[in-house]
């Protein structure tokens, strides 16, 4: 029975020493081979074409072409292909662009030998890895994305809601105010902040605005 082939790994790094660690980590690991190295951003791209590995680890603040824009060149060229991200960055600015260009996973530099292999596993089998750090900070960016925009209303003080419901109900400036105890200049105050805040031009549409929301009820 033929076992399954190795896993083709490919490091983009532009410090030797990280990718002679690397090289001496996976070269451990049965189930993965390492089928090229590269020092810079545009000799990934070029090897990438050359061995069409399944995995690359990525390394993000380089010379010249940054790991960014050569994620992205490499899933041009080799869309299945899945990218880690290997860095000593957990900053915005790296963290999303690089996930924006595609980059599968993203894990720190501080990362155990044992978990860089286990995550290039994950990616050959389509799971993503994310880095503890990097994964609370992808999800409270999503949360802050899909608040939903409060509706004009709700903009509203208490006492202009109030003054809104009477409008709805036809009620004159004079009205409004006997009925909450106040002035007539305090209500045409109010109603023109009103006005403002749910952008209608005049009483009628604000009136419109109140029972389109059901706002004109009790």
């Amino acid at each position: 029975m033929s076992s399954k082939p190795p896993i083709k790994v490919m490091l983009v790094d532009d410090h030797e020493m990280v990718r002679i660690g690397l090289a001496a980590v996976l070269s451990t690991e049965e189930d993965i081979e390492l089928v090229g190295e590269a020092g810079s951003g545009q000799e990934g791209i070029r090897l990438a074409q050359e061995y069409k590995p399944d995995v690359v680890l990525m390394d993000l603040v380089m010379e010249g072409m940054d790991g960014i824009e050569t994620t992205r060149r490499i899933l041009q060229i080799l869309p299945d292909c899945k990218v880690i991200v290997l860095t000593s960055y957990i900053d915005d600015e790296k963290i999303y662009p690089v996930i924006e260009a595609g980059a599968f996973s993203y894990l720190l530099k501080t990362s155990r030998a044992t978990e860089i292999a286990q995550a290039i596993r994950a990616a050959a089998s389509g799971q993503p890895v994310l880095e503890s750090q990097v994964a609370s900070k992808i999800m409270n960016r999503f949360r802050q994305n899909t608040k939903k925009e409060p509706l004009p209303h709700e903009e509203l003080t208490e006492r202009e809601m109030e003054v809104l419901k009477l409008i709805a109900k036809g009620k004159s400036n004079q009205e409004v105010a006997d009925e909450l105890f106040i002035g007539v200049k305090t209500v045409k105050f109010h109603v023109t902040n009103i006005l403002a805040k749910l952008g209608c031009e005049d009483r009628t549409q604000a009136a419109i605005y109140a029972f389109k929301h059901g706002l004109a009820e009790d």
